[in-house]
């Protein structure tokens, strides 16, 4: 999620919308969670059941999960060679190292540990002393700036890789200009989603959905780094300006056909266990990138180089992306925590609460960047 004072692209302003919408997204998705879905989050008001309203947060987060922090990796992707080529390998490294380096560590030792806090009041535990505790036990909560975490170590794995090839990019080449390699066949694009769903069903062998390894769900990380390393490759060959029409309707349709598939084969499971425990987490892991390439790419259509913003509000969410995705964490908290005891159905507060801490995270987070400091940072 990389944040600029004015749009990411000159030829693409559509890409900072687009991220600004899925960072909104992902308050959305964590307020599902608080209200049933199933994934990690800090607080939850109501458990995971088979009710309906419930379910359908299950499977907007299921859906959700199969694209939309790959999105993120694959804007960053995009936007690395450009940036290394105009600014150097020493101010790029400096630079990402201010953006991305200094707000996780903050986020791990202040705002996490602050929001674990927080969430613990619901079970009538003081917030002072709670923080306290933590901070004197040197807690360190990445949260979702697991994020940050990963898009270093694959920026650095991929400065080492070019460097090693002789193919760093730098001001020294001249003025950046995109090669002419031919968009990747839908064979190719075919073997890279059953190559994905197989590597990630191996990760999971070793570290299952909602294991962590320093902060990170390896599980999740074969899309995240082919999706990284196709960025890098879109910005050298300008396929994001270039996508083709009868690929996006082909693996959009096919993301279509797709969708039901995982449902069906989870309610099958509830009459069949051994289905579940067997099948699904194959089905899973090789449906999660067929879904993913045809959202991706339609997304990516939507808001390619003839998108321009037309409201005020669109130019300040992409520049406030970064910011919201920062501080939402203790946001959603309190606004869930202030709803707490208002009895209604599970969907019904999901749609309040997170509507209602997108907007409260979009207005903090215009009201952060007003102090120099922060905006350099955020």
């Amino acid at each position: 999620m990389r944040r600029t004072a004015g749009p990411a692209h000159p030829q693409q302003p559509g890409l900072d919308m687009l991220r600004g919408l899925c960072t909104l997204l992902v308050v959305l998705h964590h307020a599902a969670i608080t209200y049933g879905a199933i994934g990690g989050w800090y607080y939850r008001e109501v458990a995971t059941s088979p009710r309906l309203d419930v379910q359908l947060l299950v499977f907007f987060c299921t859906v959700n999960q199969a694209w939309f922090m790959g999105l993120f990796f694959l804007l960053a992707g995009y936007f690395t060679p450009p940036a290394l080529a105009r600014k150097g390998l020493f101010d790029f490294v400096r630079g990402r190292l201010l953006r991305l380096g200094l707000p996780l560590p903050v986020y791990g030792t202040l705002i996490g540990p602050a929001t674990i806090a927080l969430a613990a009041t619901a079970r009538g535990k003081p917030w002072g002393e709670t923080f306290l505790t933590l901070l004197q036990h040197n807690t360190f909560e990445n949260g979702p700036l697991w994020f940050a975490q990963a898009l270093l170590l694959m920026t650095g794995a991929a400065l080492a890789w070019w460097w090693g090839r002789g193919r760093l990019p730098g001001p020294a080449a001249g003025p950046w200009q995109p090669d002419a390699r031919p968009w990747p066949r839908r064979r190719t694009l075919l073997l890279a989603a059953l190559a994905t769903g197989a590597t990630a069903w191996l990760l999971r062998q070793a570290w299952p959905v909602g294991v962590n390894v320093w902060g990170l769900q390896l599980g999740y990380f074969a899309s995240y780094a082919l999706l990284f390393g196709v960025g890098c490759r879109a910005a050298r060959s300008a396929w994001l300006e270039r996508l083709p029409g009868t690929e996006l309707r082909f693996w959009w349709r096919l993301a279509l056909c797709c969708l039901p598939v995982l449902p069906l084969l989870y309610g099958l499971g509830a009459r069949w266990p051994e289905l579940r425990s067997a099948i699904l987490p194959v089905a899973y892991a090789f449906w999660e990138p067929l879904v993913a390439w045809g959202i991706l790419l339609r997304l990516l259509q939507a808001f390619g180089p003839g998108w321009r913003p037309t409201r005020r509000w669109q130019t300040d969410l992409s520049r406030r992306a970064f910011a919201i995705y920062v501080i939402h964490p203790p946001v959603l908290v309190a606004v869930a925590l202030a709803g707490a005891g208002v009895g209604a159905a599970p969907l019904l507060k999901w749609a309040v609460t997170g509507s209602l801490s997108c907007l409260l995270c979009f207005v903090l987070a215009g009201w952060l960047l007003r102090a120099p400091w922060l905006a350099r940072l955020l």
